[in-house]
């Protein structure tokens, strides 16, 4: 066993990590008797010698002593080992298709390792170990190339018949269609398989709802309404035998009670956790179909109306979470998809409902029709579980209620009041509801003393504050009310004072709203204009001007960060600088002409921006050619563009052809792509054609 092994100079051999010295002890430790020590073997070999899916020189050498491995029956876990030797070739196999100019020597190793072993791959398919054969079928897809793949055809062909479990069957199909996109010597025999399993009549329906979403992946120009009719047809026969409750359930996550881990990040890894669950055996077959189906919002929608309405509690709530993804990458009128969605906040199971409300909360800007869903359900569980609900002891109805009540809120909704009052008076998950009170400005007068109590009671020396204050004076500067200005100024001197970087910069950006009426903080906004941190400067130029600061101590502030930070400062005050309006100081102004030809597109979007508030018409020509060439390279930058455009009035003609074709795109743009940016940057962009048309 391992013959060779320690022949090999693995310690001159690099991982993510550094030397791959240990990559010996890892094999041996793989075929330990011992589950622990089995697992942290796996785990470290994940986590340095095939970081990320990356395939490395000891990756691809370990892969002779991975395939020993799997063939000797006293490896304990062969099914693991196959899945990290299959997964190992696939990654090298499309790392070489996106970088075929200058392919890493250690790609090509592990790839032909495995095409030259591809007999002991295909043996694997056959072996009397389930799991063995489920983790080996994709490499006959990926490594049986004989005959331009044509006998990984017939190897797939004849596994379908012989493979009793379904998600064996399913990776027959999709194996199948990755051999038709990989090699066009079988593509078309491999697409007219996939066609005859989809309607053939002998095979379960997954298995033709499978092959159906795998030919449509290999031909997703020719998909029309036929397919999704197919497919909802499918899921209706399915739906005959689908349980109406949870046959399976996940643990509740444990609660981190550590106090130096902020709540928030304890929900983030509970929320990735959760997000990367599936619950249905059709829910990777139904990803395909939708990737297939891309910007066809209507066909997809009526895909996910089946989906949202089968009796099976795991089909609805993976669909509503494809019903996410669809809204937040595509246009087009969601609100039909909202209003199913939304019904979903009915379902007797917890999780579906959380996920419906968690759905409907992430994409509140086009949300608004499921606004009376919301409301209801929020008074309906108040009055079933009480009205403590926010706190209560479940802590899967707790998630199912605090993220309705913040859904709610994000649309000013005061039925999520009461709710966000327990949060702030008993104190658990407070920090949900600063996220979210800022939306309620009509209810400052009880929202406001609770908020500013939390404020002078935080300890500014545990670290999950740091992570939680933005959001608390975030809200508190949303809700406008004056009174709030002393508390957000003693927490800026506190931080300030205890060099607290992230508290101190919320506080600023939170008093700048306030403007004349925070005139308090002005001394301390001037003195941290010359704070060492950037960050802080950058926040107290801002403030300092919102608070009345005289023009030319701007001005000085801003020339003095340009002399120490460099150009730095026209991506984050140059916005400002363009405010305050002409005259300039001069070598600012160069500063800015200069940066018109920076390599970096958003220096190069500030620059243009500021000159046009500055200088105007005289600058059109300039600014225009700027703008949009940057736009074109990078298209996050286009809400920053647009609103230039609206401030330029006519002088913006010009760019109607641009702004006509953004506004036809199919997916979303404008900033990070997120639903609330792009829903934003075409309401501009309508507004500026507008003026034309």
């Amino acid at each position: 066993m391992f013959t060779g092994l320690d022949d090999i100079d693995w310690a001159s051999m690099e991982h993510a990590y550094g030397s791959a010295e240990e990559v010996p002890a890892l094999l041996r430790s793989m075929r330990s008797a011992d589950v622990k020590e089995r697992n942290e073997a796996f785990g470290e070999f994940y986590g340095a010698v095939y970081h990320q899916n990356s395939v490395y020189e000891p990756t691809a050498a370990s892969l002779p002593f991975l395939l020993e491995l799997a063939c000797d029956p006293g490896t304990p876990d062969r099914a693991a080992v196959v899945e990290l030797i299959v997964g190992i070739g696939d990654d090298a196999m499309a790392s070489l298709d996106h970088r075929t100019d200058d392919p890493l020597p250690a790609w090509l190793d592990a790839v032909a390792e495995l095409r030259r072993r591809a007999d002991t791959l295909v043996a694997f398919t056959g072996d009397p170990d389930l799991c063995v054969r489920r983790a080996a079928i994709p490499a006959l897809a990926l490594f049986v190339d004989e005959g331009g793949g044509a006998r990984a055809v017939a190897l797939l062909r004849d596994r379908l018949p012989a493979e009793d479990g379904l998600v064996e069957r399913l990776a027959v199909v999709e194996a199948m269609a990755t051999l038709a996109l990989r090699l066009a010597a079988v593509s078309e025999h491999a697409r007219t398989w996939l066609a005859t399993v989809a309607v053939d009549p002998d095979a379960d329906a997954q298995t033709r709802l499978a092959a159906l979403a795998q030919h449509t992946r290999c031909t997703p120009d020719s998909a029309g309404r036929e397919v999704v009719a197919a497919a909802v047809e499918l899921l209706e026969e399915l739906a005959v035998d689908a349980p109406s409750e949870r046959t399976w359930r996940h643990p509740t996550p444990e609660t981190a009670t550590t106090q130096d881990v902020p709540p928030q990040v304890v929900a983030a890894f509970d929320h990735l956790e959760r997000s990367n669950r599936v619950h249905a055996y059709t829910t990777r077959t139904l990803r395909t179909l939708h990737e297939a189906l891309a910007e066809r919002v209507a066909p997809r929608s009526e895909l996910l109306t089946a989906q949202l309405r089968s009796p099976d509690p795991g089909t609805r709530l993976d669909a509503i979470r494809m019903a996410g993804d669809l809204m937040k990458d595509w246009r087009g009128d969601h609100t039909p998809l909202v209003l199913l969605v939304a019904e979903q906040l009915g379902a007797r199971d917890r999780e579906v409902a959380a996920e419906a409300a968690a759905v409907l909360d992430a994409c509140h800007a086009i949300a608004e029709p499921a606004r009376e869903a919301l409301g209801a359900h929020v008074a309906a569980q108040r009055v079933e579980y009480g009205p403590d609900v926010w706190a209560d002891s479940d802590l899967e109805l707790r998630r199912a209620h605090q993220t309705a009540v913040c859904g709610l809120a994000r649309f000013g909704d005061v039925r999520a009041l009461p709710s966000l009052l327990v949060a702030l008076d008993g104190g658990v998950d407070a920090w949900r509801a600063f996220q979210v009170a800022g939306r309620l400005p009509q209810e400052s007068p009880v929202l406001v003393p609770r908020l500013c109590g939390h404020l002078r009671d935080a300890d500014l020396t545990r670290s999950w504050f740091e992570g939680t204050a933005p959001a608390l004076m975030d809200a508190l500067s949303r809700l406008g009310d004056a009174s709030a200005v002393p508390a957000i100024v003693d927490t800026l001197v506190a931080a300030a004072r205890d060099q607290h970087r992230d508290s101190t910069v919320a506080a600023l950006n939170a008093l700048a709203p306030f403007g004349p009426a925070a005139a308090d903080a002005l001394p301390l906004a001037r003195r941290l204009t010359k704070a060492p941190e950037t960050r802080v400067r950058i926040a107290a130029i801002r403030t300092l001007h919102a608070l009345g600061g005289a023009r030319d101590e701007v001005h000085a502030a801003i020339v003095e960060l340009a002399e120490s930070e460099g150009d730095y400062w026209i991506r984050e005050v140059g916005d400002l600088l363009g405010r305050i309006g002409p005259p300039a100081p001069p070598v600012l102004v160069t500063h800015l002409r200069e940066a018109l030809t920076d390599n970096y597109e958003w220096q190069r979007v500030h620059a243009a921006t500021a000159l046009w508030d500055l200088f105007g018409e005289p600058e059109t020509q300039t600014v225009l050619d700027t703008l949009l060439r940057a736009w074109e390279e990078n298209s996050s930058t286009a809400n920053h563009i647009v609103a230039c455009l609206d401030r330029m009035g006519a002088a913006a003609e010009p760019a109607m052809p641009t702004l006509r074709a953004a506004l036809a795109l199919a997916h979303r743009d404008g900033w990070a792509r997120a639903i609330e940016s792009d829903e934003e940057l075409q309401r501009y962009t309508r507004r500026v054609l507008a003026k034309f048309d």
